[in-house]
């Protein structure tokens, strides 16, 4: 089986804070699969560390302001391009991500609420058919 992967989980250090949110379950389920990462924010030209950046409408915005839309968009079209190529069974990503996360993500007032929706990729890849999991129901 192929599962596409957010980078993160597998334990790069690609968070908007330089860190990574490696899952260990996660890392033993891949070990039988072939698995291909993707960071959609820093493929989308993003560096490491960032701000920290949530959907506020329509638009992907830095705490201060800064407008990433662009480069939010651009992660996922090229993450949405290698899905079509290496054509995975399945995708786990990474929780509340304005890129990754599947069922919940920030709700755009920078105060870690939450709310129903997802992120520019996941939403992307959904959309194209591809099946999408959020790594907090993940079931290994």
């Amino acid at each position: 089986m192929k599962i596409m992967v957010s980078a993160c989980l597998l334990g790069r250090n690609c968070k908007y804070n330089g860190g990574n949110n490696k899952n260990e379950a996660l890392l033993r389920f891949l070990e039988d699969h072939e698995v291909i990462p993707i960071c959609p924010e820093t493929e989308g030209g993003l560096k490491t560390p960032r701000k920290p950046a949530e959907i506020v409408g329509e638009r992907v915005m830095t705490r201060d302001g800064d407008d990433v839309t662009r480069e939010y968009k651009k992660g996922a079209e090229t993450a949405l391009e290698r899905a079509i190529s290496e054509k995975p069974d399945l995708c786990i990503l990474q929780s509340r991500s304005p890129s990754c996360g599947v069922n919940k993500i920030y709700d755009g007032s920078f105060t870690g609420k939450l709310k129903a929706g997802s992120g520019i990729t996941a939403e992307l890849l959904k959309d194209k058919g591809f099946k999408v999991t959020d790594i907090e129901d993940f079931k290994g």
